[in-house]
């Protein structure tokens, strides 16, 4: 991006089959733009084997069974992650990837670009919320977590882990 490019925030949420995108699958990505969060995105992908953790599937509670019937290739995914990109980002501006707990959404998002799309039109960088509270409230890194967060900018709303949902809070 140039300096005279304007930066447009979108924030993203993944829900995966486990913590290693190089061993486990996206299943789901969800999106908004941060500046009218009713400018959404929201696809299930068809996972790329059938790895899993026991606690990812916990948490989300997506079938992997399930999504090799019913989820969206990944080509065809990030190709519909792209071109929405395309169409929210204004004119003249760069998409920024905003997440909480950025590196873990991000390593996905990127290793899936890359790999199916050769490019990522995020750049190579992200915004990490649980990073920018840290230096917002000087709290330690330990009370970042998503609970104190959430205790002190959400009034304690939880998160659901469907992947729109949560990009929305």
């Amino acid at each position: 991006m140039n300096a005279s490019q304007g930066e447009f925030f979108i924030s993203v949420d993944v829900e995966t089959s486990g913590p290693s995108p190089g061993k486990h699958s996206l299943l789901a990505i969800g999106a908004c733009t941060v500046a009218d969060p009713s400018q959404t995105f929201y696809i299930e992908l068809k996972p790329v084997n059938l790895t899993a953790d026991p606690q990812a599937q916990a948490i989300h509670g997506l079938s992997l069974a399930a999504l090799l019937e019913t989820g969206t290739d990944p080509q065809k995914a990030m190709e519909s992650l792209a071109a929405w990109l395309d169409q929210v980002t204004p004119a003249g501006s760069c998409p920024v990837f905003v997440a909480f707990n950025a590196p873990f959404d991000w390593m996905f998002v990127c290793d899936y670009f890359h790999r199916y799309l050769g490019r990522n039109p995020f750049g190579h960088a992200a915004l990490d919320i649980k990073s920018l509270f840290m230096g917002i409230t000087r709290s330690p890194w330990s009370g970042t977590s998503l609970d104190e967060v959430s205790r002190v900018i959400l009034d304690g709303q939880r998160i659901s882990h469907h992947a729109l949902e949560d990009a929305l809070i």
